[in-house]
């Protein structure tokens, strides 16, 4: 069984509203690419993949004119993905969705919002982050995907993350960036903290679990985490507490990074010479976490990263696509 979690940069920009590619010679959200060629490298991505079920991270928006289940089902089908079914859960409140792509044949794939440990993700939940004594509510933007995969001899439950961006978006000088960026770090934490309450609760009634996506976070990814002891993925991993999850690149057991940004991306839309080309950015911010049943099983976790993966470097077209595609590359997970 492979897994895989994928941020796909500005998918939702590739189609139309009928949910067709646009694969055409207009610039994508990939500075200097078009977007037939990020339709292009995304096949290319998820063939090479072959998983049974991937993550999709900002897949395209759900919404009253746009349908993004039906365009990407429509997209794997016609690029010979045979992960071609799209499962979503409770819809975003952006354009950027987050998205189940499974094989059928293979397996089972439920939307299963729970309320154990914790509200709903497509509600509210409040919490005292600052110790004031004033519980304050926390929301998701982009609630979490809930799901039971099943149909493979065993069932386990899995959780889809896109949590809060903590860049500083918007800020009016460098001390508006400062607080903002304290302000976002809170936002996010207080998401893990949620999720590990649903992690804990499932983990407490013996289910094998897996928590996968894009966290915007790391440990030791910015010097704000002395602020809070903690980074949000370390909070959801539970150290220290029963039933830790585990994912060797967040152990640090294996040095990695899953993302590489510009330094002033240009956006969807935008034409040759009106963003920087790749700067030096690079950031562990996409995991597979696992519960310790299944990692008893001895899973095997690759991040598809050419710059890093020696056997991907040499595979000179498939570099290309992973470059081409996202600001992020793939995690695969093999159980």
């Amino acid at each position: 069984m492979r897994l895989a979690t994928w941020n796909v940069e500005w998918f939702d920009a590739l189609f139309d509203d009928a949910g067709h590619p646009l694969a055409d010679a207009a610039p994508s959200g990939r500075f200097g690419v078009t977007r037939e060629e990020q339709l292009g490298a995304i096949a290319e991505v998820l063939r090479a993949l072959d998983a049974d079920a991937v993550l999709i991270i900002e897949a395209p928006d759900i919404s009253r004119h746009r349908d993004g289940r039906a365009a990407l089902a429509r997209f794997a089908s016609r690029a010979g993905i045979r992960a071609c079914s799209a499962l979503a859960g409770f819809p975003s409140e952006t354009q950027q969705e987050i998205l189940l792509l499974h094989d059928p044949a293979v397996l089972k794939a439920e939307h299963a919002p729970s309320r154990l440990g914790a509200p709903r993700f497509d509600g509210r939940w409040r919490i005292d982050l600052d110790l004031d004594g004033l519980p304050e509510p926390v929301t998701f933007s982009k609630p979490p995907l809930e799901a039971v995969l099943s149909g493979f001899g065993r069932s386990l439950r899995f959780i889809g993350v896109h949590a809060k961006s903590k860049a500083p978006y918007g800020a009016a000088g460098p001390a508006d960036a400062t607080r903002i960026a304290i302000e976002n770090r809170r936002k996010q934490l207080a998401q893990c903290l949620w999720l590990r309450a649903r992690v804990s609760a499932h983990l407490a009634e013996g289910e094998s679990l897996v928590v996968a996506g894009d966290f915007n976070d790391g440990p030791g990814l910015d010097a704000y985490e002395a602020l809070f002891g903690r980074s949000g993925v370390e909070v959801l991993m539970g150290a220290g507490e029963p039933g830790p999850l585990f994912d060797p690149h967040a152990a640090g057991l294996h040095p990695a990074t899953t993302a590489r940004f510009r330094s002033g991306p240009a956006g969807p839309g935008a034409g040759p010479g009106e963003g920087p080309a790749f700067g030096p950015v690079e950031a562990l911010l996409d995991f597979i976490l696992v519960s310790e049943d299944l990692r008893a099983t001895g899973p095997r976790w690759r991040v598809w990263n050419p710059f890093e993966d020696e056997a991907l470097a040499g595979d000179a077209g498939l570099a290309a696509a992973l470059v081409a595609a996202s600001d992020h590359f793939p995690v695969t997970l093999d159980l």
